[in-house]
C-alpha cells in the first residue's frame, strides 16, 4: 500500500555514529503464527523524497551507517519522482550520499527478495555483507501451515542467488520449533536446512500461540518436546556462529566505532558482518571507521588491533 498522501511520521532512532531510519510498515504476508497484518495493517510504505531528506539530516549529525528498518523492508515500494521505487533503488540512491559510509536493511521475507535486490549486495560497497533473511522452518509440510508460500528448496536456491552476488555475506535468520503439527521429521528437515545454509547466526523460538491468528486454533507440540528441539537448534545454531566468529580471526575488516569499551583505551565497533569489535585504539572517537586484524573470537564478540595507515 502506497503512503500516497505522505502520511506515516517519520520514524527514526540514533545512536551515536549508526541510525535506524523506517521505510515501511505493515505486512500483507499472512503468515499463520503472526499478529502483524492485524495490528500493524497492510504494507506502507514511506516516499524517497522524505527518506532521502531524512538520510542526509542524519549524516549532518555525524550518523555514518543508516539500518533500513520494516516490518517486511524488502516490499518496499516507495512513492518516487519518477514512479514506485523498489528497496534496491533506493539503497542505490542512498549509497551516493556524501559521508554515509554503510547500509544495512532489516527484516526480509525470501518471496522479496528480487533481482536488482540481489545485484545490489555485490555493486554497492556501503551496502554491508549482512542479511537478515527469515525462513522459519526447513520442512515444507511446516512452510505450507505457516503459510509461508515458499518452500526449502527455493530458499536454498535463493541463498545461492545471494552468495553468488556476494561471497563474503553473512546470513542469520529465524526459527520456530514446536509450530502445531511438526513432526520429528519436520524438525530433522529444518535442523538439516541450518547445515546446508550454515548462519552467522539466528533467532529461535519456541512456538508461542498469538490470539487471532490461525495457528492459535491448532493443537500445539508438547511443551517437552518443543523445549528438547529448541535446545537441539540452539546448539547447532551455537556452533555455527563460534565457527563463523572463529573464522574471522587473521582477517582484515572495518570497524565504525561506536562507543568507548570497558577497558582504558579500548572501542568497541562492529565490523562489516555485524560482529561486535574490541580495539585497543586510545585515540579512537566514535564514529570513526578503521581498519583492524581480528586476532581473537570470543562468546559474542571480536578482538582486534588497529592497522597502521
Amino acid at each position: 500500500m502506497e503512503d500516497k498522501f505522505g502520511a506515516l511520521p517519520a520514524r527514526k532512532v540514533t545512536r551515536g555514529p549508526a541510525a535506524f531510519l523506517t521505510v515501511q510498515e505493515g505486512c500483507d504476508k499472512f503468515c499463520a503464527f503472526c499478529v502483524v497484518p492485524y495490528t500493524r495493517g497492510a504494507e506502507v510504505s514511506r516516499p524517497v523524497a522524505r527518506l532521502m531528506d531524512e538520510a542526509r539530516g542524519l549524516v549532518a549529525q555525524g550518523v555514518r551507517e543508516i539500518t533500513l528498518l520494516g516490518q517486511n523492508v524488502n516490499a518496499y515500494h516507495g512513492a518516487g519522482p519518477d514512479g514506485p521505487w523498489g528497496l534496491a533503488r533506493l539503497l542505490r540512491e542512498l549509497a551516493k550520499v556524501e559521508g554515509l559510509e554503510r547500509l544495512r536493511y532489516t527484516t526480509s521475507h525470501p518471496n522479496d527478495m528480487e533481482d536488482d535486490l540481489i545485484a545490489a549486495h555485490g555493486d554497492l560497497p556501503q551496502l554491508m555483507p549482512y542479511l537478515h533473511l527469515p525462513v522459519q522452518s526447513g520442512s515444507d509440510r511446516i512452510l505450507k501451515a505457516m503459510n509461508r508460500k515458499h518452500t526449502a528448496d527455493a530458499y536454498l536456491r535463493l541463498v545461492d542467488r545471494i552468495r553468488t552476488a556476494r561471497p563474503d555475506i553473512l546470513l542469520s535468520s529465524d526459527f520456530i520449533v514446536g509450530f502445531p503439527g511438526e513432526t520429528d521429521a519436520d524438525f530433522a528437515a529444518t535442523m538439516d536446512l541450518i547445515r546446508t545454509v550454515g548462519f552467522g547466526m539466528a533467532y529461535s523460538f519456541k512456538y508461542s500461540a498469538r490470539p487471532g491468528t490461525p495457528a492459535a486454533e491448532k493443537t500445539p507440540v508438547a511443551a517437552e518436546v518443543a523445549d528438547a528441539r529448541l535446545q537441539e537448534l540452539q546448539a547447532l545454531v551455537t556452533a555455527q556462529q563460534r565457527a563463523s566468529q572463529s573464522a574471522m580471526v587473521g582477517r582484515e575488516v572495518t570497524v565504525l566505532y561506536e562507543k568507548p569499551g570497558r577497558m582504558p583505551g579500548q572501542m568497541v565497533g562492529k565490523s562489516d558482518h555485524l560482529h561486535a569489535v574490541h580495539v585497543e585504539d586510545p585515540a579512537g572517537v566514535v564514529g570513526q571507521l578503521v581498519k583492524v586484524r581480528v586476532t581473537a573470537s570470543s562468546t559474542n564478540s571480536l578482538a582486534a588491533v588497529l592497522l597502521a595507515g
